[in-house]
């Protein structure tokens, strides 16, 4: 890539919208191409801890939700000095978890944590690729809670704002790369 661009402009430019992807009528937000570009995808990864970089209390703990969210959290925990801890669809994690189930644009799902990922009062930034309906991360906020931590804030590449997904954010930071 030539030159130097910001964050959102390389999100909007090089996510590519895959129609009727996972089911007809949805268009799947398709996140690859960014993560092929080394450039595109250093940014992404300053771009969605920034807000926190300074933050007082730190964070602590970065969670990245299952799948996509691994991919973007994990990077995003180093940058911060923090620690990355994996949010599960059901039955993945082993040893004893939390689970929450919420529903999805496109159906229903249940997620888990493990019951010791948290130390009490951990503060946890939630990292994910799309904030669609908000569903995802108000399970994921309910099962940091249900651990014993809070959440710092959240962050992610894509915030599909005509799905009204902060109706179910509640009163947490959200810090989106690009609303659509």
């Amino acid at each position: 890539m030539s030159g130097i661009r910001s964050a959102d402009r390389l999100v909007a430019e090089l996510v590519r919208d895959v129609p009727d992807y996972p089911k007809p009528g949805v268009v799947f937000k398709d996140i690859t191409p960014l993560l092929a570009d080394p450039e595109a995808f250093g940014h992404t990864v300053e771009a969605l801890g920034a807000p926190w970089r300074n933050a007082t209390p730190r964070v602590d703990k970065v969670v990245g939700i299952e799948a996509r969210g691994f991919i973007l959290a994990a990077p995003v925990a180093l940058a911060l000095g923090a620690g990355f801890v994996p949010v599960r669809k059901a039955g993945k994690l082993p040893g004893p978890t939390l689970a929450r189930s919420y529903a999805l644009e496109y159906g229903e799902e249940t997620l888990e944590v493990q019951r010791e990922a948290f130390e009490p009062g951990d503060r946890v930034l939630i990292v994910d690729d799309v904030l669609a309906t908000g569903g995802t991360v108000e399970a994921t906020n309910a099962l940091i809670r249900d651990a014993g931590a809070q959440v710092a804030g959240v962050s992610v590449l894509l915030e599909l704002t005509f799905l009204a997904p902060r109706t179910r954010t509640g009163d947490l930071t959200v810090h989106s790369l690009l609303p659509v």
